[in-house]
């Protein structure tokens, strides 16, 4: 039973060591590029209004309600090249460290990230009018906010 028991407790190490060198080969950073190589995307480092200054996110971030967001993605493609775009509640919710503490986000990765909602691109699966936003002061996302509202915006593209 005690052999049982190793056997099962090392099992459960190795899973657990396995996950977390998974997760933290899962970013490639790049500059003011981070590579998600699970999802196949690369996120900005930096939330609009801030700039990569070669060691972290400076400035001030930015707030836009949803009808500022198509002038902050033409900038980026312009100035970046590429098409930027605003997450998907599953691609925000996918960079969200729980176990970090406010803002819940690694932050050697995301630096200055500001521990407050961030816009999604998707609808409220409860009311239309709203969008999604992903809270990084919780880790948890809402259906609630109106498009007028002023949100953080970290930006995102296909690869």
């Amino acid at each position: 039973m005690a052999i049982l028991r190793l056997i099962l407790v090392l099992l459960i190490l190795t899973i657990s060591c396995s996950n977390l060198h998974a997760s933290e080969s899962r970013f490639v950073t790049k500059e003011h590029i981070v590579v998600d190589l699970e999802r196949k995307v690369e996120w900005l480092r930096c939330s609009v209004g801030q700039q990569w200054n070669g060691n972290e996110c400076s400035g001030n971030i930015v707030n836009l309600s949803l009808d500022m967001v198509p002038k902050a993605l033409e900038i980026a493609n312009n100035q970046l090249g590429g098409e930027w775009r605003l997450p998907s509640k599953a691609e925000l919710k996918s960079i969200v460290c729980k176990e970090c503490p406010s803002p819940k986000i690694d932050k050697n990765i995301f630096p200055n990230t500001d521990n407050a909602p961030y816009w999604t691109g998707d609808r409220s699966i409860f009311n239309n009018r709203f969008y999604v936003s992903v809270n990084f002061h919780t880790g948890f996302s809402f259906n609630r906010f109106s498009p007028i509202k002023e949100l953080a915006v970290r930006l995102v593209r296909d690869r």
